[in-house]
């Protein structure tokens, strides 16, 4: 199979490619950067941007399928920035998928889409898009999760969305040093009771959910085209036990200091303000996202995805941790 894999690079793409690779499909890396051990390993270079329809369209020519793993990532910035890469560079990828006849389109959402601030407890793919979104990062997401569903058509284009929930694993560039930072300059605080109960996924497990979901959509006759996927663990974890976890293996005291939920969410009202009106580089300190994602549940129901796509977790969360002890004692 040969497989376009846009943002080849990241965190995420990357474990696809190499999963691709070493089972024998061909890959086309589309990004914006050349990644040499990456070609290294067989994968066929090409640079572009997602935001430049034409150097997609000359990207599909001649694929069996794509996964779409190309995004902005995070909770503040620019709405044009996210909606010009993550909604719009979305519906090129559609665009070129059709121009070329690619028959399959696996595209990385994630679980924000539906995320309005309240607990989202055991949910599965039923719940709904919110009204108004906490942030643009989830709100452009779910604009390009949409467009990306809307485009299923049995038998000329087959479509399905993931939605892996907080990804991470050794070589995490986001999640971890993020987490890892606040807590050493002091800026982590508990928000809400501490009780929360959350999902997570490791890379590992995310890569080969969307090998299935390749795989299932290629199939005769694919059940889970034109869906979404939540993709986890399928373990949830006490949200603050498990920070505590990783920041304890971090060789970092994990946080004692509380906020109420109440208060976090009209201080992240009251920054979001300000941070808007000043025009301050970086990101607020707290936010209504970030308060509400940890005081509050978010943990998934994976059903469809194991009986649809046959995802089965094969890294448990405590094979996990022992990997990312045993990677950050060597480093």
């Amino acid at each position: 199979m040969f497989v376009l894999l846009t943002g080849c690079g990241g965190f995420l793409g990357r474990r696809i490619a190499l999963k691709l690779l070493r089972r024998g499909d061909q890959v086309r890396g589309f990004s914006r950067h050349s990644y040499p051990d990456l070609c290294a390993s067989g994968m066929e270079p090409c640079l572009g941007d997602v935001t430049d329809p034409s150097a997609l369209t000359n990207a599909c020519r001649g694929v069996d399928a794509v996964i779409h793993c190309a995004a902005v990532a995070g909770i503040w910035g620019d709405w044009n920035t996210y909606h010009s890469v993550n909604t719009l560079g979305t519906r090129h990828v559609i665009d070129a998928c059709r121009s070329q006849r690619v028959p399959v389109l696996v595209h990385c959402s994630s679980p924000s889409v539906t995320f309005d601030g309240s607990h989202q407890s055991g949910i599965d793919e039923s719940a709904p898009y919110p009204k108004h979104h906490l942030c643009h990062y989830s709100h452009s997401k779910a604009l390009a999760e949409q467009a990306v569903l809307g485009a299923h058509q049995p038998g000329t284009l087959h479509t399905a969305a993931l939605r892996p929930h907080l990804i991470w694993g050794p070589d995490d560039p986001h999640l971890f040093p993020r987490l890892i930072d606040r807590a050493r300059r002091g800026r982590l605080r508990i928000v809400g009771d501490g009780k929360n109960t959350i999902d997570t996924v490791h890379v590992d497990n995310a890569a080969a959910a969307h090998v299935a979901a390749l795989d299932h959509l290629r199939s005769a006759k694919p059940a889970g085209g034109g869906r979404p996927f939540f993709i986890t663990q399928g373990e949830p974890v006490g949200c603050w036990d498990w920070i505590a976890k990783v920041l304890e293996i971090a060789g970092v005291a994990p946080p004692t200091r509380r906020l109420s939920l109440s208060t976090a969410w009209h201080l992240g009202a009251v920054l979001e303000k300000v941070y808007r009106l000043g025009g301050f580089r970086g990101e607020p300190p707290m936010t209504r996202f970030l308060a509400a994602q940890l005081a509050r549940d978010h943990f998934f129901d994976i059903t469809a995805a194991k009986n649809l796509l046959g995802y089965m977790p094969k890294v448990t969360t405590a094979d996990g941790l022992h990997e990312l002890q045993r990677h950050w004692r060597h480093d």
